[in-house]
């Protein structure tokens, strides 16, 4: 079938999915210049324009990341272990990272008088100290590049099965500036990587390019490109970035809607894909639940708002009196802690095992815009327990009274998004039932906050993913950089004179 170029968009134009159909918004078809690109999501429907300059930003970088890729084989291990060092003393350089800071509080003060969230772009004292951490973890970690995973041995010959780099993995973040040690770890079994951060970063992620990540890459010998940032704030060159065929793997984080949007573009190229976009853990106590176990599980769910922090809580109604104020008690003190309120949100039909005081209370409540007043229980539906509270100073939990634990098992599995849990059940029996029962990565007894690749597996993680879009083939939802490999097949014959 003969292509044409396509020179412009027509407004209110149908485009055919099978059995749906999108329209061209007329803001498109004006925005529409030749050379752009147009892309129909299969999954969802979107209609996404890529400029062409967009796409050609992205095409340079990853020019740039393959013909460092093909460097880097010719590189010794030793030299990748000198970057990761040579990045970890940039960071603990008080000059660079003033430069660091500096940038880090333009981005906050624009992000802020945007009313967006900054609660994970701060570059604070405690990232600084992660990101030199993870590097040094990188540093020391050992590499899978050219180990033989398995050998078969044959009359007159044999077969080895070898780990080998995968090539160039495509990172597209949000707004948090400590992903560079982060994604650096690709190279640690020689990938190359191309990095986009989300907008409210940028200023941050060029201070780290220019003052650490370049540097360190010169003073170790390795090529530029090796680890490089898309440079660009537009959204669409993450999208242009995932429709490279070239990537070897795309790893997307950040909000819900967006990494599931970026993941349709990923899948529609052929890219395998990595995705973490709604988090929010999940806490059953059963009727054999320890209450001085619950508060401390709570507490220390609820340190801070990450990925896997404390999002739903389910209650056996057996033990609800007991346990819903004491619940409240808890979710108070996280806020107070803060200098804030905590907030409950309690599914329709539940709110009477809440104490009428609590019902009724009204509180200052840090959102990203700033404080406000709010009622600090409201009520909610059923249907929305699988809705992730993304908070500030303020933490935020929802509530729901079960009938039993096979009741809270089947909540989880219908609402949530398929990724961590955890039970408080003194009864042997109900954990197994529970592990057996629950759709879900990552499983546990106690706080949730364990989900974490450095502090669960001493291994600085690329990205979690949940099991929104199904079980994940013969990996685990933690990926580290240990674990962008491929697998190569090497034959040795020893006898000249064999065939088949």
């Amino acid at each position: 079938m003969p292509t044409i170029s396509l020179d412009r968009l027509i407004p209110g134009a149908v485009i055919p999915i099978g059995d749906r159909a999108v329209v061209v918004p007329e803001a498109m078809a004006a925005a529409f210049r030749p050379g752009d690109h147009v892309l129909v999501l299969q999954e969802s429907g979107d209609l996404l324009l890529i400029p062409a300059a967009q796409k050609a930003l992205a095409a340079a970088a990853v020019d740039r990341a393959v013909g460092a890729f093909a460097a880097i084989g010719r590189v010794g291990d030793e030299a990748i272990t000198g970057f990761f060092e040579c990045f970890a003393k940039a960071l603990e350089s008080e000059k660079v990272w003033a430069a660091i800071a500096a940038a880090n509080a333009e981005d906050v003060d624009r992000a802020r008088a945007a009313g967006r969230s900054t609660t994970r772009l701060a570059a604070t004292e405690a990232m600084r100290r992660d990101m030199i951490a993870g590097l040094r973890a990188w540093r020391d970690a050992a590499t899978l590049r050219g180990r033989i995973v398995e050998r078969l041995a044959h009359d007159g010959w044999t077969v080895e099965q070898v780990a080998d780099p995968l090539g160039v993995v495509g990172f597209v973040f949000e707004g948090r500036p400590n992903v560079f040690a982060d994604a650096a770890g690709v190279l640690r079994t020689g990938n190359a990587a191309v990095l986009r951060i989300g907008s409210d970063a940028l200023g941050t992620a060029r201070a780290i390019v220019r003052e650490a990540l370049d540097p360190a890459l010169a003073a170790a010998g390795l090529p530029a490109g090796a680890v490089s940032l898309l440079d660009s704030a537009e959204r669409a060159a993450g999208w242009a970035l995932f429709t490279d065929r070239r990537l070897g793997l795309a790893v997307a984080r950040g909000a819900g809607p967006a990494v599931a949007q970026l993941g349709s573009v990923a899948r529609q190229s052929g890219i395998p894909v990595s995705l973490h976009g709604t988090g929010g853990a999940w806490l059953i106590a059963d009727r054999a639940a320890d209450a001085a176990r619950f508060a401390a599980t709570v507490r220390y769910s609820l340190d801070r708002k990450v990925c896997n922090t404390l999002n739903v809580c389910c209650i056996d109604r057996a033990r609800a009196v007991e346990l819903v104020p004491l619940l409240i008690e808890v979710l108070h003190a996280a806020g107070q802690a803060r200098g804030r309120n905590g907030k409950l949100h309690v599914v329709a039909g539940d709110e009477a095992f809440v104490p009428s005081a609590w019902r009724s209370a009204v509180g200052r409540v840090r959102r990203a815009e700033g404080d406000r007043d709010e009622a600090l229980c409201e009520i909610l539906a059923e249907a929305e327990l699988g809705r992730e509270w993304e908070w500030e100073e303020s933490p935020e939990v929802s509530l729901k009274i079960v009938d039993d634990l096979d009741h809270a098992i089947r909540l989880f599995n219908q609402y949530s998004p398929h990724f961590t849990a955890s039970l408080i059940s003194e009864d042997a029996a109900a954990q197994e039932r529970f592990w057996a029962g629950v759709d879900a990565p990552f499983v546990g007894d106690g706080f949730t906050r364990w989900v974490d690749g450095q502090y669960a597996l001493n291994q600085p993680e690329l990205g979690l993913s949940n099991w929104q879009s199904g079980r994940l083939l013969a990996r685990g939802a933690i990926l580290s950089g240990a674990g962008v490999f491929t697998l190569r097949y090497r034959a040795r014959q020893s006898d000249p004179t064999l065939r088949r």
